[in-house]
């Protein structure tokens, strides 16, 4: 029979650094999640991605225990790393500062189409771009049909 669902967290962690300190902490204590055990397999499961910040669901059952599902990175992170940037404009319609090429967003969207909403690559690269200029960041070149 099934484990009854207490609840769901949803949080974004650096991976490979998952520690009992806020955010962590306190929204897993909050539903009686043992935080060290969590702690422990997230960092596990997230070595290849040190450092990266990863989306995570952990779903909380009602006798405490617990299941995660890591996600890709979001795409606006995925952008400014591509790009090498620190962070989007304050201003996106007035002052750009950087730009990505089809080619950069297309591999971004290879990498991000299961965590997308979105049934065909070109889909989701129109959404990817949509990101990038919402950031005050400028596409540059044809969109291709890879």
């Amino acid at each position: 029979m099934a484990k009854e669902i207490a609840g769901l967290i949803k949080l974004q962690i650096r991976g490979g650094q998952a520690n009992p300190s806020p955010p962590v902490g306190p929204a897993l204590g909050a539903k009686g999640v043992n935080i060290m055990d969590f702690c422990k397999q997230f960092n596990a499961r997230t070595q290849e991605n040190m450092g990266k910040l990863i989306p995570v669901v952990i779903t909380v059952y009602s006798d405490s225990s617990f299941d995660f599902i890591t996600k890709t990175p979001p795409v606006a992170v995925q952008i400014m790393e591509a790009i090498k940037l620190k962070k989007g404009s304050a201003e996106p319609n007035r002052s750009k500062v950087g730009a990505i090429t089809w080619d950069q967003i297309h591999t971004i969207a290879e990498g991000k189409m299961k965590d997308m909403n979105a049934f065909e690559i070109e889909s989701a690269k129109s959404m990817i771009a949509g990101t990038a200029r919402s950031m005050g960041v400028t596409v540059k070149g044809k969109k291709s049909t890879n």
